[in-house]
């Protein structure tokens, strides 16, 4: 089969065309701005990449477009289409599709799916998941929205395990809707028998008018595990009890709360692991941060669904290397009273944002270095955070920083009026040049930069080092 992909460099439908190409299709795709390093990585792969949404596409002819939620029926301000190609397909009648749709159709069909949903920790714990069951022998395939890297890749088949009666495969189980001719959430065509989801809070502000039309997402998936499968939810979150109440058909099994099935018991870099008030084994990682500690519980119970015993889980744990752009070191600057480390992190939620400071605060605190600072330097990226729906939170999301740094272009709203409470200790700059001088001007020896969003950022952490070392 031959398949062309519409908005090919986006991570999912980067890892979707992976996948096809190692199970032998002929693929092919088109993006705005063919950005690396999934165009390396595609290319690497002899997928051919095209430049733009042009109609004269239709020439490849291929036996279905693949769709990604990136294209639209929008029109640009001359009135033309923003997506001719798109426009050419529907007029001409032509095979198309979704990304989740194709997937679950030639790839996850036969196959045992294991599901990781939440509003954050989806890419690490999706990747902690598959490598506790790699670790375990049981060779699963995997499409992460990330580079885990223990494997180096973003998506594979996997193979069929000895003792598994079907081959597994983790994916991480976005709510985010599907295409805009499919607006159901992504995660609601993936059929998994095993289905984690690990928190639940309000986000997506373009696509969802509130918690509760999201919440309605998530009992959608719910409905679609069979009664054998396995429902592991956090048991400290509100939310996913309100999802559960409207219906659950399938094994549940609870981690985080004192009553849970499995809980944590130590500080998030070294911990026991109780299954029902029984110690079934011990993590001792170079992860920080409690978010961190309830991924771990919950790949712990998802992988215990395919018969990988809780200890073995733990040990895996202990090697497991987490996912670029998760508190990624970038670089190091020598300082006489102790060096200034730039590190990279994807949190662009409120509280994403908390939980990354703050366990990078407690694992400070934990080597006996209170007195580092930190510095944080984020943008308001998102759609839901460009629609300022949560700017309100961000002086709350910063509380354990020493200083914040935000990066305000293309925002709607003030950002220096939304970070006031904070006084001093927040400031704000329109371009990324401006914050890097901002920063260096206040580092100092010892500081920690935190950099946090969900694109590039400008480069901002390679300007950094280079403004610090100059």
């Amino acid at each position: 089969m031959h398949i062309h992909i519409l908005g090919i460099c986006g991570t999912f439908m980067g890892g979707l065309a992976a996948l096809a190409r190692e199970a032998g299709h002929r693929v092919t795709g088109c993006d705005a701005g063919v950005y690396p390093p999934m165009s390396d990585q595609l290319r690497a792969l002899g997928i051919e990449l095209i430049e733009g949404y042009g109609a004269d596409q239709l020439a490849l002819k291929p036996d279905v477009f693949v769709v990604g939620n990136v294209v639209s029926r929008a029109r640009l301000p001359d009135g033309n289409p923003k997506f001719p190609l798109m426009e050419a397909i529907l007029d001409a009648g032509l095979p198309y599709t979704s990304g989740p749709q194709w997937l679950a159709e030639h790839v996850l069909q036969g196959r045992h799916v294991l599901a990781v949903a939440g509003t954050h920790g989806k890419t690490t714990t999706t990747s902690m998941l598959a490598w506790v069951l790699e670790s375990a022998g049981l060779s699963p395939g995997f499409l992460v929205g990330g580079v885990p890297l223990n494997f180096g890749i973003s998506a594979r088949l996997g193979a069929q395990a000895t003792g598994q009666q079907r081959p597994l495969f983790v994916i991480e189980a976005d709510e985010y809707d599907t295409a805009f001719f499919d607006k159901r959430s992504k995660f609601v065509h993936y059929r998994p028998r095993t289905a984690v989801l690990n928190n639940l809070e309000f986000d997506h502000a373009d696509i969802f008018d509130d918690l509760a039309a999201i919440e309605r997402q998530f009992n959608h998936l719910v409905r679609t595990v069979p009664a054998a499968g396995r429902i592991v939810v956090n048991d400290l979150e509100e939310s996913l009890t309100r999802v559960l109440s409207q219906g659950c058909w399938s094994e549940r099994t609870g981690f985080g709360s004192a009553v849970s099935d499995f809980t944590a018991h130590g500080e998030p870099g070294d911990f026991e692991v109780q299954r029902r008030g029984v110690a079934v084994g011990r993590v001792r990682w170079g992860l920080s941060g409690v978010h961190n500690q309830l991924n771990a519980l919950a790949a712990i119970a998802a992988a215990e669904h395919v018969g990988v015993p809780p200890a073995v889980a733990c040990a895996a744990l202990a090697s497991f290397q987490n996912v670029r752009r998760r508190m990624e070191v970038r670089g190091t600057v020598p300082r006489t009273g102790g060096a200034i480390t730039v590190y990279d992190d994807f949190a662009h939620h409120p509280t994403a944002i908390r939980t990354t400071v703050d366990g990078l605060r407690r694992q400070l605190d934990a080597a006996g270095r209170q007195g580092e600072r930190i510095l944080a330097v984020f943008e308001p990226r998102s759609n839901t955070m460009k629609l300022g729906t949560m700017k309100s939170q961000l002086p709350w999301s910063l509380e354990h920083a020493d200083l914040a740094f935000c990066h305000s272009g293309g925002l709607d709203w003030n950002a220096a009026a939304a970070l006031a409470p904070m006084g001093e200790r927040a400031q704000v700059a329109a371009t990324v040049d401006e914050i890097v001088q901002q920063v260096a001007a206040a580092a100092r020896a010892g500081d920690h930069l935190l950099c946090m969003s969900n694109g590039g950022f400008g480069g901002v952490h390679d300007k950094l080092l280079r403004a610090l070392q100059a």
